[in-house]
């Protein structure tokens, strides 16, 4: 195994058992052990628990931002709320350990750039001028458009942690239905609300 691919197993390991045991219950010893190396050959590649630990972040910080910005492709506000919402559901399903990594309360003493809520906050403000435009054609105020870039953004967040728990319904139904709560509001909902364009590409 070359050392970039010794680098990324121990990164793999240690993100699973950070998720699984949180970082103060995983040690050294166990994440070597897991991934069949001495512990020296972690502290050479990390420095330890907490060098690992910071990278295990930064890794999952740069995939979800990545995922997400990368579906805001569309030219509709409609369009791009279900992308999103089905980008960061994605993410929560397909990296399950890296989100509960990131939604958890950093390590007493261990300083973490990039926690979710400003992954969140970040995301939130790259389609705060797609609301404003919309606004603007609406007669809304555009002032309050990264209030609810923030509302509808931390809205979807918050359903993927209950939801990585729940283990259900399935992630099409969950986006179909974040979307029109979001698009239409308690007063307009739709009784059987069509899953995003994008969930057929899964």
């Amino acid at each position: 195994m070359s050392g970039t691919e010794r680098r990324e197993q121990l990164l793999d390991v240690g993100c699973a058992l950070f998720a699984a045991r949180s970082y103060d219950g995983t040690s050294v010893e166990e994440i070597a052990l897991r991934a069949g190396v001495s512990k020296p050959v972690v502290y050479e590649h990390f420095g330890g628990k907490e060098g690992l630990y910071a990278v295990v972040v930064d890794r999952e910080v740069q995939r979800l931002l990545s995922m997400i910005t990368g579906a805001l492709s569309a030219d509709s506000p409609r369009a791009l709320l279900e992308q999103a919402t089905w980008a960061l559901l994605s993410y929560v399903e397909d990296f399950s350990d890296g989100f509960r990594i990131l939604v958890r309360e950093s390590p007493v003493g261990l300083a973490r750039s990039g926690g979710f809520a400003t992954i969140i906050s970040d995301v939130a403000r790259r389609v705060e001028h797609i609301l404003a435009a919309e606004f603007a054609a609406r007669g809304h105020a555009t002032e309050l458009a990264p209030l609810y870039s923030q509302a509808l953004v931390g809205q979807v967040a918050l359903v993927g942690q209950w939801w990585l728990e729940q283990e259900e319904p399935p992630r099409d139904v969950v986006a179909a239905h974040l979307v029109n709560l979001a698009w239409h509001g308690l007063s307009r909902l739709q009784t059987d609300p069509t899953p995003p364009a994008t969930a057929g590409s899964a």
